[in-house]
Parts: C-alpha cells; structure tokens; sequence
C-alpha cells in the first residue's frame, strides 16, 4: 500500500470516527460521559419561594386586618377596639388591669394605635398595641385572656455635625437654618452666660458637634453636645464636655466651668419683648411704672422650667401676676414666673423642684395683654435684672484631670476646626 493511500484511509477512519462522538454527543451520551450525567426536561424541577410570615409586635400578621389610627379626643381604651368581638372574659380582665400593670390614664389624643384582628363575620380581636411614646409601645394580647407586654425599641445614636453663620437674630434665624429647637437650646444653655444671645451680630459663626438619636429610621431627640466653636464680636469661645466624676460639665480651653448654678433662659430660647426697667410704659395700666423683670414672648403653652434645684415657696394666682410660681434656689437666689396659663401639677408650697423640671406653661393671666412669661429674680431679696446678674461660677477643672482633659480638648478642638464653614447664601450645612 502506498504512503498516499494509508493517510487516505487514516484520514477517511479518523473522520468517520469524529462524526459517531457527535452524533451520539448530540444524543445525550459520548465515549467520555454516561446519560445518566445530563438532566432530561422531565428531570427538571421548579423551585418555588416560600414567602416567610409577616411578623410585627411579636403577632403573625398574615390573614389578618391590620388597623391603625390615632386616639381622638376623649376616647376610652374600649372604644379603641370598636367594631372588633372579645370575649366576655378578656372585657372583664381589661376593666380589672391594675395600674400597675397600665394606667388607662395614659390613652391620650394624638396617640398611635394598632388593631389587629381576624377576618372572620365578627372581626375577633387578637391584639392591640398602643404606642404610649416613638420608644415603648404595650401588646394587649385579647384572644383567651389577657396578656399585655411592654417593648422599648432599639434607640440608635449618630455623631452629626453643623455649621452656620447669623445673619440676624438668633430667634429669627431658627427657622431659616432649620436647626433643631432642641439642639438650639443645649446650645444657648451651654453658652447663656458667656454670650448674649438676644445681641448677636451678623457674622457671628459656630460649629457644633453632637449625637442625634432615632427610632425606627426617625429622629428622637438630641443626646450629647460633643463640642462647640462659637465666634461672637471676632471673639472665640469653646465648649468641651468632661466628666470629672459628678457628671458630665463643659469647660473653655483654659478648663474654666462654662456652667453657672442656674440657667439663664426659663424657656425655650425666644424673644425678649420687655427688659427689665425702673421706668416703663405699662399697656394695661397706661402709667410708667418700674418693669422688674424680663418679659418673653412665646405661644400661650410654651412649657416654663425651673432655672434651677430649689423649693417652690408661692404657685397660687393673683389679680396682677396671674397663675404664677416663685422658687427659693438658696440662701442667695430665687425666681418668681408670671401670666401662666396653668400651673404645673405638684407645683404646691414646700415641694422640691429640679433644674429644668416643668413648673407651668405659657399664657396671659394677670395684668397681661397677650401670652408672654414674665420672669423675675432676687438676689439677698432685692430684685435684679436676671440677663446681667452675676453669678459665681462651677468648679474648673482640678489638677488631678488636667491631663485627661488636655486630650479630650485638643481632640475635641481638631475635630470642630475639620468642619467647614459654610460659604452659600444660607452659610448653613448638616451632614
């Protein structure tokens, strides 16, 4: 045979070999696989989701009917459940709860409620679940007998920073910044003494770093002032928190206290409409009389605090001052506030109130023409102007911490000058 004719067959042999492998490749098995190797259609299989069960308050919420409003004016906790059927049982066991366990007095308008039942033709009520504030909310159990379970949900805290520049009043330039009310008046409680914030100029500049909490994705409240920076008139002040072991205080950068026995604001930081005078023109009695105390203007309900621990001596009314409370806060200091529209409960001679406890609200009783507090203080018993007494500062910083507290401060001080003063039109930013 020759060379030509032996590569013909080899080649005839090698191709007719090639095209058995793909042919029975093609039909599911070759020399190097079994058919057992290759899944068929009929083999295949559907993989279906399993949707796991809605869950919320601890209660399967599938297959039932969720309702959720809010408690109007005036409603009882049955009348929450209206529309739904409980057992005779359970009714008897709500109208038995002790207030131990929860006082009724606490279903208040305006506050959220959830109902869930069955979807049956009498609607049975499994649960409802009222929110007494964003953070705790109590499970009535209804099926049975009554259970009830109280939750707190899980508060989350994030360092946050601000920056901004006053173009007018602190009070005007709340609203146009969008600054927390709350975080503005840590700020002025911080700072009251050391600035006059009814007399900022524009131009004045602060940074501010602080813990925002929330609840649920929804903010709850300011927690910490970690710091500030605020320049007044061209001058720099600064605020450093430090625990010297009775709590948390803020100091300057030569560990001077920044806090004073008593606050100077006895609300929320708003507008002096009246100062004190010894010659002012009074709109309801037409005179000039002597005006011995500060006058704030602020929406009839504004809540008014004690600036600071003490017993009250007076909460009473009268023709000239209206519903009014005085406050003894030592040998030294008391304070007197006017024209509320109520008095706080438990606000009776001889009782001990905090620095910053709720003493009354807002509003115009007396010689007043509209709501306004007006607020007075007594030093050694003579009155004086309360935005200009002087008063002797909280304890510095003790040689024992010096050095604890000079890392606190340089750490604290080279993370308020990485914030950025703000160069829009609003010079305002939050991040």
């Amino acid at each position: 045979m020759t060379a030509k004719r032996k590569i013909f067959l080899f080649t005839l042999s090698g191709s007719l070999l090639l095209g058995i492998s793909l042919y029975l490749t093609d039909t599911y098995t070759s020399f190097f696989t079994h058919s057992a190797d290759y899944a068929t259609e009929a083999d295949s299989s559907v993989v279906v989701p399993v949707e796991e069960p809605i869950i919320k308050y601890g209660i399967p919420l599938t297959g039932m009917e969720i309702r959720e409003e809010r408690v109007k004016r005036n409603e009882r906790f049955i009348d929450l459940l209206a529309g739904t059927y409980m057992a005779e049982k359970v009714k008897r066991q709500i109208s038995l709860l002790p207030k131990s366990v929860f006082d009724f007095k606490k279903i208040i308008a305006s506050k959220k409620y959830t109902v869930i039942s069955k979807t049956d033709s009498v609607k049975t009520a499994v649960a409802l679940v009222y929110e007494t504030s964003p953070v705790e909310y109590v499970v009535f159990r209804l099926q049975d007998s009554l259970t009830t379970e109280t939750h707190l949900r899980e508060i989350k805290t994030e360092e946050k920073s601000v920056s901004g520049e006053i173009f007018s009043s602190l009070y005007e330039t709340i609203d146009q910044l969008k600054i927390s009310p709350e975080l503005t008046n840590k700020f002025v409680d911080v700072f009251g003494w050391q600035v006059d914030f009814q007399h900022l100029q524009k131009g004045d500049r602060f940074k501010l770093i602080y813990e925002e909490n929330s609840v649920d994705g929804q903010p709850y409240g300011i927690g910490k002032i970690l710091g500030i920076y605020f320049q007044h008139f061209g001058h720099s002040y600064y605020a450093i928190p430090f625990d010297q072991g009775g709590g948390v205080d803020y100091f300057d950068e030569r560990g001077n206290s920044l806090r004073k026995a008593l606050l100077k604001y006895p609300i929320e930081f708003m507008r002096i409409s009246s100062r004190y005078s010894l010659n002012r023109f009074h709109p309801v009695m037409g005179v000039f009389r002597p005006h011995l105390g500060t006058d704030f203007a602020a929406p009839a309900g504004t809540p008014i605090r004690s600036v600071g621990d003490g017993i009250v001596q007076e909460a009473q009314y009268t023709v000239n001052n209206g519903n009014y409370v005085k406050i003894r806060h030592n040998g030294t200091y008391s304070t007197g506030y006017l024209h509320m529209s109520k008095i706080a409960s438990g606000m009776v001679a001889g009782a001990s109130v905090r620095q910053g406890q709720i003493i009354g609200y807002v509003g115009s009783t007396g010689l007043a023409t509209g709501p306004h507090l007006c607020y007075r203080f007594w030093k050694n018993g003579v009155q004086v102007d309360a935005m200009h007494v002087e008063l002797p500062p909280s304890k510095p910083i003790e040689n024992s911490y010096w050095k604890k507290y000079d890392d606190v401060m340089v750490f604290t001080m080279l993370k308020l000058e990485a914030i950025p003063f703000t160069v829009s039109d609003e010079a305002f930013t939050s991040r």
